[in-house]
């Protein structure tokens, strides 16, 4: 629900913005629902741990549901970004608690198995939302890929009942860290509006974001300070310190950063080299989807059987490096149908990561700090997805700005015209476009093929080798 909601609304934009006016400021039914799930998802873990997580998980299902009937309901864009901010509290904590629980009856070695599924629902329900979302959208008005929440909410509760109800791990002295959570949204707020606008390459709000990004260091410093000298912290610093622990959140880091930069960008690629059209690109999409559920649930099941965890993760994220690097500079040459091979295969190189670190990360946590270990996933997996958008937007954008400034401009009207954009130029010339466009791919690729090469370096210094 909380994934497939976040690709669902993308989809509608267009036709809320036409209904409702303030197109200017339409992505923030985006941006809000992110920053809330992003801040909710560590605070259910944390008090999933105390009170029980079948409990949390109930709330945030109503929550979710209260969300997303009152964006369908919402007759101003300010009340739908409001509704989508509650949604999106909703949303942080069915992620975090769904890990938590599964977690919580399914022994260590077992886990891989699961995980591996679990990764199938994600990237499925990422993979159908802006499918599902256009189609609701045409038929029958952008309030519907809300109301499409009502009846699988209900299910999900129906579901949510067959959970064996088990108590939280609350301790006498135990008392809400509710410094740690202010100091927690001024770090987490502010870091993803700087990235946010790291991604569109603004340079007027360069200024901007170095305020942001000050802010957002000052808070982490009173975080981590107030996490070290509370009983009850909202973040397990002592956990979060252990070498297993952030070695395979930067896993999941890097992980996010990739799979959202490749899937937000490389439908860019293929439409401005005229690789592709528009059918095609959601083929290959579906393979990418495809092919990584299917290598998530391979080695899920070998996991379970052989004990080894790391090594998949290092062998996938060498040859995702290898693989990103020959996309860098071959990937022009390539007509459709070799571009479905290399993304089948780059989905089966990347798809061990997820399953592997939540399940290492799980292990090493223990049952009793299971939804603090949900939840940090969670926080990686948006600050990774975040960081790779606008990482590779950053890499592409400025290199075309500094190279040609005509490119970046000529850029946006071939993704709008198509090639015919450049019809009007000498023959000379619009190689010389295309070639820039193609140099600035090139870059921001095998930036991409860097994380995936310190990927592999940290999975192969993991100290939990077997489960």
């Amino acid at each position: 629900m909380s994934v497939g909601d976040q690709t669902i609304v993308a989809s509608a934009l267009p036709a809320i913005a036409g209904a409702l006016g303030d197109v200017e400021r339409v992505s923030w039914l985006i941006i809000g629902f992110l920053i809330a799930s992003t801040i909710a998802a560590p605070v259910y873990g944390y008090l999933g741990d105390v009170f029980g997580r079948r409990r949390l998980l109930f709330l945030a299902l109503l929550i979710f549901m209260i969300g997303a009937i009152c964006c369908a309901f919402a007759p101003t864009m300010n009340l739908l970004i409001a509704s989508r901010i509650l949604q999106g509290l909703g949303g942080g904590g069915l992620m975090s608690m769904s890990q938590a629980l599964l977690a919580e009856v399914i022994p260590p070695r077992e886990r891989g198995r699961y995980q591996g599924y679990t990764a199938t629902v994600f990237v499925v329900a990422s993979a159908i939302g802006p499918v599902l979302g256009a189609l609701l959208t045409v038929q029958f008005g952008w309030h519907a890929v809300f109301y499409i929440n009502m009846p699988v909410g209900v299910l999900a509760f129906l579901l949510a009942f067959r959970i064996t109800n088990r108590r939280g791990g609350r301790d006498a002295d135990w008392a809400f860290d509710y410094p740690g959570l202010i100091y927690f949204v001024g770090f987490i707020v502010p870091l993803l509006l700087a990235l946010e606008q790291v991604r569109r390459f603004d340079t007027q709000g360069a200024i901007t974001i170095v305020a942001l990004v000050c802010a957002a260091g000052l808070s982490l410093t009173l975080l981590i300070r107030q996490e070290r000298r509370t009983a009850s912290p909202l973040l397990p610093i002592g956990l979060m310190q252990q070498t297993a622990i952030w070695n395979s959140q930067m896993l999941i880091v890097c992980h996010g950063a990739m799979m959202t930069a490749l899937l937000a960008f490389l439908p860019l690629y293929l439409r401005v080299t005229g690789i592709g059209t528009v059918q095609d690109v959601g083929i290959t999409l579906l393979i990418f989807s495809f092919f990584i559920a299917v290598s998530s649930i391979i080695v899920g099941w070998m996991v379970t059987f052989t004990g080894r965890t790391m090594i998949y993760p290092a062998m996938g994220m060498a040859g995702t490096a290898l693989i990103f690097i020959w996309i860098a500079f071959y990937a022009a040459q390539l007509n459709i149908h070799g571009i479905y091979v290399v993304m089948a295969l780059l989905a089966i190189a990347m798809g061990p990561v997820m399953t592997v670190s939540q399940v290492t990360i799980q292990a090493v946590a223990g049952r009793k700090l299971l939804g603090a270990a949900a939840g940090s996933i969670q926080l990686a997996r948006t600050v990774g997805a975040v960081f790779g958008t606008a990482i590779f937007g950053t890499i592409l954008f400025a290199t075309l700005a500094i190279n040609d400034p005509v490119a970046a401009p000529m850029f946006g009207r071939i993704l709008s015209l198509g090639p015919e954009a450049l019809s009007a130029m000498s023959e000379a010339r619009r190689t010389a476009i295309m070639g820039e466009i193609i140099t600035g791919f090139r870059y921001a690729f095998l930036l991409l093929a860097g994380i995936a090469g310190i990927s592999c370096i940290l999975a192969s210094f993991n100290p939990v080798r077997r489960i």
